[in-house]
């Protein structure tokens, strides 16, 4: 049996070994063992068996459920996170270092502590972290991180005004292209495509698939056509309302069901309706 634990909001799940604690459920704080070391977690989906196949690298156990000394040490180290911050920026400072550190994270015990930087090229912080684990007295990892990471640490409300989606609940961030703009019919306009963190918004894949369908079935910008007001060429297109806009031959544009349209080139009338049939020879 395994449970999926998340140590903090919006991040990803991980599966551990429920160690025989088969009475966990969602909502539960417990201990585990981790790459970082110890560390505490909210369990977000109870037991439930998983298929060894679908199991990456080692499961490791759950230790047991959170204590309320457990949490209060949590907490206490977590109140420290704020004066590690300052702390480092200042030494980061000394070491005239390019480099800009959004967030400090200890671990429950307080053994490792990691800094989360943003920096537009690779830096050299070896000394650095020399001078931290002699400030700190634990173990120090200085981890890269780009500009969405740094939107959703701290939040914030989308042109939508909702709260970023990567804040509130999007665990990774999916590749985003400007062609999910142009298929979905959006300005190009960096400024109404692009999120806080000056990238282009994560939602633009949210309905990327519906729209590459609802496209598939659909004439392209240049195709002809036959409408019921006569020929034209279909000049734009509308994914969601399943219509084409059309430019006639008169010149005059008109949006069409594209349920209504004929592709192709118009059919010719029929020169008659019957055909003489060839003659053959007369039997003899």
């Amino acid at each position: 049996m395994v449970v999926g634990v998340r140590f903090r909001r919006a991040s990803k799940l991980y599966d551990f070994s429920t160690n025989g604690l088969n009475d966990l459920r969602a909502g539960d704080e417990v201990i585990v063992e981790t790459s970082r070391g110890r560390e505490m977690g909210r369990v977000i989906i109870g037991p439930h068996e998983v298929d060894e196949s679908q199991i990456v690298g080692e499961l490791k156990p759950v230790e047991r459920r959170a204590t309320p000394l457990d949490r209060l040490q949590a907490r206490r180290w977590e109140r420290r996170e704020g004066r590690a911050l300052e702390k480092c920026r200042q030494k980061v400072a000394e070491h005239g270092l390019p480099m800009k550190v959004i967030a400090a994270e200890y671990n429950f015990d307080g053994t490792r502590l990691v800094f989360s930087f943003t920096a537009e090229k690779r830096v050299d912080f070896r000394a650095l972290v020399r001078d931290l684990a002699k400030t700190f007295h634990a173990r120090i990892e200085l981890r890269q991180v780009g500009v969405r990471d740094e939107a959703k640490f701290f939040g914030g409300l989308g042109p939508c005004g909702r709260e970023l989606c990567c804040r509130a609940w999007m665990t990774d961030f999916s590749p985003v292209s400007i062609k999910m703009a142009k298929h979905q019919g959006l300005p190009l306009s960096p400024t109404e495509i692009s999120g806080v963190c000056g990238r282009l918004l994560c939602c633009l894949a949210f309905e990327e698939e519906h729209y590459v369908e609802a496209r598939s079935k659909l004439p392209k910008v240049g195709t002809e056509v036959t409408t019921p007001s006569g020929r034209g060429k279909v000049v734009a297109v509308n994914a969601l309302k399943e219509t084409v806009s059309v430019l006639l031959e008169s010149e005059a544009v008109v949006e069409v069901d594209a349920a209504t349209l004929q592709q192709g080139s118009a059919p010719e009338e029929a020169a008659e309706a019957d055909e003489a049939e060839p003659q053959g020879d007369d039997e003899a």
